[in-house]
């Protein structure tokens, strides 16, 4: 018993690590993002399509790589994508064009797209069905830690050091990956069931069949309102604290303090979510995701600006766990990459537009307070969308 203990945990740590280094990878963007503006004297539309360009690398990855690794393995696309994301990244610290610097974060895009549901899926088969979504939520608490990491790096080196070097350090996961190689081990479902013979357009055939359509048309709505809210708010927080007049310092320090509060939305979520079931955990936190957006928006002291911020950390973080552990349970062993990638990569879509309506609306002199109401919305249909078409899968074994 202690050996599968061990094991449950080693796996937790291993691919967490290689999640943590995801979230570094998205957090330090949008440190970078605000930088970058400055050095390169970027119009907001210009800065919206940073964050957009990022997302049109992960709708790619997410489809293309959770094809590959119901083909492959989900270790091996794993690694794949964690070497593509993090020599992309260190590359991108060289560029001296904002066109240079898109194409890089496309690829980057591509390879963090990928990784993270071909991770949830991986973890997903290889625990027991009484705490798989427990450990599917503490796999995403490491993209807390991640934002954490990026957090502190853009307040200790971006300022004296610049957005080079912080770039730079999202360039070390590659060295992980070669210890991951030998030491992660693959799904032990994927390796009984073995590569599925089926061609990519039977996959996904399988996927909008009349046993799956419902489950689907459900993850393709929460997916895309959820990744549309999350990028268009959280890429943006650093530039909307300067919006706010608050200095680049300041920004980056309550920034930092607000993504604190993702740990605890974690740790409560992988807690109620074996007791609670899939739908309540997510369906509660996202409502509590939505009301924190719009009172952050109208937000105009700087002691508002912390609290609202950090109950939008607390509760987007704590649903996005909960999407994570839910996705992978929808489809059986065959599809499950394949399914899970697919409403990943419905859900970058949204995450193309989110940046970029903020961009654009700024432009256009709209407030925050509508902005961000407009997200609250979004994050309302998704809501809608669990409640009416999902079904409970709490404890249910993985077909």
């Amino acid at each position: 018993m202690k050996q599968e203990t061990m094991s449950k945990r080693r796996l937790l740590g291993l691919s967490g690590t290689a999640w943590m280094f995801d979230a570094m990878d998205v957090g330090i963007l949008s440190f970078v993002i605000a930088a970058v503006a400055v050095d390169w004297n970027l119009t907001s539309s210009e800065m919206g399509w940073i964050g957009s360009m990022n997302s049109i690398g992960m709708a790619v990855g997410a489809f293309g790589f959770g094809l590959l690794a119901d083909r492959i393995g989900r270790k091996n696309v794993f690694l794949m994508t964690l070497l593509l994301f993090s020599i992309a990244s260190g590359l991108s610290a060289f560029t001296t064009s904002l066109t240079a610097f898109l194409i890089l974060r496309f690829f980057v895009g591509a390879g963090l797209g990928g990784e993270l549901p071909v991770a949830s899926t991986l973890v997903s088969e290889s625990v027991a069905a009484h705490e798989r979504g427990k450990m599917v939520v503490l796999l995403e608490s490491f993209w807390a830690a991640g934002w954490l990491l990026a957090a502190l790096i853009a307040y200790f080196i971006i300022p004296d050091y610049g957005w080079r070097i912080a770039l730079l350090l999202t360039a070390l996961p590659a060295f992980y990956a070669i210890y991951l190689r030998r030491n992660l081990p693959d799904s032990p479902k994927y390796e009984r069931a073995g590569a599925p013979r089926q061609s990519a357009w039977e996959k996904m055939k399988i996927v909008w069949s009349k046993r799956y359509a419902r489950r689907t048309t459900m993850l393709w709505i929460v997916w895309f309102s959820v990744v549309f809210s999350y990028y268009g708010m959280f890429l943006w927080l650093p530039s909307v604290m300067m919006g706010k007049g608050f200095d680049m310092i300041q920004s980056f320090g309550y920034v930092l303090m607000m993504t604190l509060a993702q740990l605890p939305g974690y740790f409560t979520a992988a807690w109620l979510i074996e007791r609670a079931g899939r739908k309540f955990v997510l369906s509660t936190y996202l409502i509590g995701t939505a009301l924190s957006a719009l009172a952050f928006g109208m937000a105009t002291s700087a002691s508002m600006l912390l609290l609202f911020g950090a109950l939008l950390s607390f509760f987007n973080l704590g649903a996005w766990g909960a999407l994570y552990a839910y996705s992978p349970e929808q489809y059986p062993t065959e599809v499950r990459a394949t399914g899970s990638g697919m409403a990943a990569a419905v859900g970058r879509i949204g995450g193309i537009f989110g940046p970029l309506l903020v961009g654009t609306l700024l432009g256009l002199g709209y407030s925050y307070s509508i902005i961000f109401g407009i997200f609250c919305g979004s994050i309302l249909i998704g809501v809608v969308a669990v409640i009416v078409l999902g079904t409970e899968t709490k404890q249910m074994e993985l077909e």
